[in-house]
């Protein structure tokens, strides 16, 4: 678990940091600049996280095979996740070069449109191999083999930077494109890192002798089992997508001061998040495997340990938050921004919350996973809509508007809600996971 999990935990802090240069380096042409950059980055990779919570069912599926060793299942598990993926990649590559009805829609401002037109037009064409990318490190995570997407993943977060100062700047000897050339550093930057894994997961089949006879895909029927997991797999990654996307909204509802405080601690949250979201791989491809394999007790075991290990992690890391809050206050903000008083005063309260908060949103990211290792996703669909909007945002607005509690109410009540989801799902994992053992 650790050989499959370790690389994509870097790979995913990797893909953080990429983010954050790169809206450093927009950044510097001006704050709506930005602004723009910013929202139109977040509304299209919402989009992509969907889609690749989708297709992370590929690597069960291959996962599965590889435990029943039917070699024959494992390249057509692949090749039908490619196919669909490029489909629907292909649609979300169209709306992304649409964005700009979307952000109307949303109610921004006239001039953050039009400087975010140039920026997505060219941040579009990125959305496909982002997708596609998101299948073969599903497939090479079932293969045990990820510490290629960490090395790819590393050398792209480097390049990135470069075509971004250079595209953007003018730098390095580049033309000065100001924001649309941050758009096109997005797309050179993922098709080269989507390319880089395509042929080594090339070479990784042929080194592996990995059989495909004509015929062996299938027709429409044969993507029955990657659409019946998928599909309720996306909704949960949706559903929780969609609830920090409207905490975030109700925070700025809240106040200015509230909205950068839920800012600057979501930038602490990511870090425990990634770490929970590579071991929830891990345990996902191991259970898949046991599963296939015909031996319950190691899927199981694979379950239980990564839940084990994704709970220890974040309370190691509480530490942080609950020992050194100042330090993550002075790491977003200025010591001499005229707020920076009261913002850090928030968010020492919110970080308090968030010690208990990382914990739970760790344990049900990787409970949601072991239970798609045992091909159960409906059920922790219908747990996640109880447990992160019914519970979790309805207590929080609750507690945030109604009694008055404010961002301490409405990040009080999410909690709630992912202690709720976390256990609920652990529970149900290991339910299932002892009915299939020998009586």
């Amino acid at each position: 678990m650790i050989t499959i999990a370790l690389p994509l935990i870097f790979a995913y802090l990797a893909d953080v940091m990429m983010i954050i240069t790169a809206k450093m380096v927009v950044g510097r042409l001006g704050a709506i600049d930005l602004a723009a950059a910013g929202i139109s980055t977040d509304l299209s990779y919402q989009m992509c996280i969907i889609l690749m919570g989708f297709f992370s069912v590929v690597g069960v599926l291959v996962s599965e095979a590889r435990g029943a060793l039917n070699r024959e299942r494992i390249v057509p598990e692949l090749i039908r996740g490619m196919i669909l993926a490029g489909l629907l990649g292909l649609v979300v590559t169209v709306i992304v070069l649409n964005l700009g009805h979307v952000l109307k829609a949303l109610g921004q401002q006239p001039q953050v449109i039009a400087l975010a037109g140039p920026y997505y037009t060219g941040f579009a064409f990125a959305m496909l191999p982002i997708v596609w990318f998101g299948v073969l490190r599903s497939f090479a995570a079932a293969m045990m083999k990820t510490g290629f997407v960490l090395a790819v993943t590393v050398v792209t977060v480097i390049l990135n930077y470069f075509l971004m100062q250079g595209l953007v700047h003018g730098s390095f000897g580049f033309a000065k494109l100001g924001i649309a050339g941050a758009g096109i550093a997005w797309a050179v930057s993922m098709w080269f890192k989507f390319l880089c894994l395509a042929v080594y997961t090339f070479f990784l089949i042929r080194q592996r002798r990995l059989p495909l006879h004509p015929g062996t895909i299938g027709g429409p029927r044969a993507y029955g089992p990657l659409v019946k997991l998928g599909l309720p797999v996306a909704g949960i990654v949706a559903m929780e997508s969609g609830l920090f996307a409207t905490t975030s909204l109700l925070s700025g509802i809240l106040g200015t001061v509230e909205l950068a405080a839920y800012q600057m601690v979501m930038g602490w949250i990511a870090i425990p998040f990634v770490i929970s979201l590579g071991i929830s791989e891990g345990a996902m491809v191991r259970v898949a495997y046991f599963v296939g394999a015909r031996d319950p007790a190691a899927a199981r075991q694979a379950g239980n340990l990564g839940m084990l290990v994704g709970v220890g992690v974040p309370l190691l890391l509480v530490v942080i938050p609950v020992f050194a809050p100042g330090l993550i206050s002075h790491i977003f903000l200025d010591p001499s921004d005229p707020n920076f008083a009261q913002i850090g005063g928030l968010v020492a309260s919110l970080l308090l919350i968030a010690a208990v908060f990382q914990v739970f949103d760790g344990l049900q990211a990787i409970a949601s996973h072991a239970l798609r290792g045992l091909k159960d996703a409906v059920v922790p669909l219908i747990i996640a809509g109880i447990g992160y909007w019914l519970i979790g945002l309805g207590s929080g607005y609750l507690f945030g508007f109604h009694f008055g509690w404010g961002a301490i109410g409405l990040w009080g009540g999410v909690a709630i809600g992912l202690a709720f989801t976390g256990t609920l799902l652990a529970w149900r994992f290991e339910l299932l996971a002892k009915r299939q053992l020998p009586e």
